[in-house]
């Protein structure tokens, strides 16, 4: 069984991995590691230590405290819910939406860009 908090701490470096549009080998190969020890750090499979997460922070250029954040001081994710959480946990498809429109300058084109997106979700 895996650990609620190395959990946690995967997914965050997952999201922030895949907002920077890398791959797990992209990760691995400046962490100098496998992908494959990627993969199990982002399952919470394997747990990661202090100074490697400092490491993986470095390389992914944000603050360590990214990958606690929506913890409480037990380890467990604060959200209330699965809604919260859900909504919280991003899939490549999602960040790579959000990507493309924070490239846009016009902020008209973003609005109606995401109108069109919710009224598409909200005839699904």
């Amino acid at each position: 069984m895996y650990h609620k908090t190395d959990v946690h701490i995967g997914r965050k470096v997952r999201e922030r991995r895949v907002a920077l549009g890398w791959s797990q080998s992209d990760l691995a190969e400046r962490l100098g590691i496998s992908f494959q020890q990627v993969q199990k750090y982002e399952s919470g499979a394997n747990r990661i230590s202090g100074s490697r997460i400092w490491d993986i922070a470095n390389v992914l250029q944000t603050p360590v405290s990214t990958f606690f954040e929506g913890l409480d001081g037990q380890g467990v994710s604060t959200e209330s819910t699965a809604v919260v959480e859900e909504e919280r946990t991003f899939d490549r498809q999602t960040l790579e939406l959000a990507r493309a429109v924070n490239r846009i300058d016009d902020e008209q084109v973003k609005t109606q860009l995401i109108r069109l997106v919710k009224a598409f979700a909200k005839a699904a």
